[in-house]
């Protein structure tokens, strides 16, 4: 059903095989995704998420936060990504709210 597959490593673009029992395993496990990464440049990046460098998006690690006026009480609000008009935003105690709702 399966077949060793050959995929270029997003980090150093050198090819590595994804093997019919990675797939096997990959598809036991639920993951849709191929892996992006060579097993040399996971075990790096498993290694700086642990010691929490390198976010991979260019400023060592650190998350950009954007400020947003909470949809719930009206307070203030840090969140990790660009708020858009036309969903709410919520601070992280009435997030927690919502979430604990649905």
């Amino acid at each position: 059903m399966y077949a060793d597959k050959t995929i270029r490593c997003r980090d150093c673009s050198m090819d590595f095989v994804f093997s019919a029992g990675e797939q096997e395993f990959y598809a036991s496990k639920g993951l849709v995704n191929e892996p992006q990464r060579c097993q040399s440049c996971r075990a790096i990046a498993k290694q700086n998420r642990a010691l929490g460098i390198g976010g991979g998006n260019g400023n060592g690690g650190q998350r950009e936060m954007h400020a947003a006026v909470c949809a719930e009480c009206g307070g203030q609000a840090l969140v990790p990504f660009l708020p858009r008009n036309d969903r709410p935003v919520y601070c992280s105690n009435c997030f927690d709210k919502v979430r604990a709702r649905a």
